[in-house]
């Protein structure tokens, strides 16, 4: 295979053009932006066939972009099937239309801006909607407790609870000893190391456990309720269940609801406990406070009741959240896989940054309460 090339003759009419080699998509190479440079306002007459190899739809190409005219038929007398390749090319690339116009780099970045706040009020309205909906099953469900699908509550429960106890109870152990090594290194400087033991039970009782055990169930649970109903909707599940009669908020949502209502409480019990224990084995090996020492530093904490309180009042707003938010992403759920990863992501993202957001706002309730 001989790669395409080409001679041009100046004439007294124009330049004749000699093809050389194949003119194919494999034996072109860069020809093209030579003969584009060579042929740049002269125009072409004759073409000589004589030592053309083989031609398709690329070489066809190259000739119709480097001469602005079109080439008569008798021009590939020599080669009438080439001629044929040529004329179908031609009229394809003179008749398409020309692509539009980029816009330069502001006005995309505008245009991107524009889209993003579309999508924060579709996303906003979409979720008020579903809030509706679910406000109106949740009155339904509680109206009529003998409609309720009680072995669909018990086992979200225990698939989001109990299943979750042992990375729950393990990281806010960690969280804990971390917050003790902290304390004792920075408290024993200034002789104050004793003072360690509050320090693990405020910040722990209070914000760690709570916000720790509703974050690890963001990405836990958000994204298994998300994934579970979004699949049923992708399946056509969700449809069938109405097509049958059977409300898909009663029996998908409002489970997953009250299974993160019971089940956020008990955990996060579960999560100070064990944050307490890590700081106290802490404590125990680095400031030689024994374990009935720390207990009774902690018990004499003041108000180490309401720290624990308050930390019990978000658990339940913050359940709300994740299984709102995981379930109403699943709902949304298009017939693709791609709309159900793009779901889940979002899922498990909008979960954590309302949960951060939530404790803030709950952070300066309770300042202006003296809590």
């Amino acid at each position: 295979m001989a790669n395409a090339d080409f001679q041009i003759e100046d004439g007294e009419a124009g330049v004749v053009l000699r093809l050389t080699g194949d003119w194919t998509t494999v034996g072109l190479g860069r020809i093209t932006r030579r003969l584009d440079a060579a042929m740049k306002d002269r125009p072409l007459v004759a073409l000589d066939l004589s030592e053309l190899g083989r031609f398709d739809t690329a070489g066809a190409l190259s000739i119709v972009q480097a001469t602005p005219a079109s080439l008569p038929g008798s021009v590939w007398a020599a080669r009438p099937e080439a001629g044929r390749i040529y004329a179908m090319v031609e009229r394809l690339e003179r008749e398409s239309v020309e692509p539009p116009k980029r816009a330069d780099a502001f006005v995309r970045g505008f245009a991107k801006v524009g889209r993003g706040v579309e999508d924060i009020g579709h996303e906003a309205l979409m979720s008020l909607a579903f809030l509706g909906r679910l406000m109106v099953a949740a009155g339904s469900a509680v109206s009529n407790p003998g409609r309720i699908r009680w072995p669909a509550w018990f086992s979200q429960a225990e698939r989001a609870g109990l299943d979750a106890l042992p990375i729950i109870a393990t990281t806010n152990f960690f969280v804990g000893a971390v917050i003790a090594f902290l304390g004792a290194d920075l408290l024993t400087q200034f002789g104050a190391g004793v003072f360690t033991v509050q320090l693990i039970g405020v910040s722990v009782l209070r914000e760690f456990a709570v916000v720790i055990t509703a974050v690890l169930l963001a990405g836990r649970s958000a994204s298994s309720f998300a994934a579970e109903i979004g699949s049923m909707r992708m399946n056509q599940e969700v449809d069938a269940m109405q097509v049958m009669g059977v409300n898909p908020f009663q029996a998908l949502v409002i489970p997953r609801l009250a299974a993160m209502l019971l089940m956020l409480p008990i955990l996060t019990f579960v999560g100070m406990v064990s944050g307490l224990f890590g700081g106290m084995l802490v404590t125990w090996s680095q400031l030689d406070l024994g374990p009935a020492f720390f207990i009774q530093r902690l018990a004499d904490t003041p108000d180490i009741g309401t720290h624990m309180g308050v930390a019990m009042i978000k658990a339940p707003v913050f359940a709300i959240v994740v299984a709102a938010i995981g379930c109403r992403q699943g709902m949304s759920v298009e017939g693709d896989v791609e709309s159900l990863g793009r779901r889940v992501t979002a899922a498990v993202v909008q979960a954590i940054f309302a949960i951060i957001l939530l404790d803030a706002v709950f952070a300066l309730i309770f300042l202006e309460l003296s809590w």
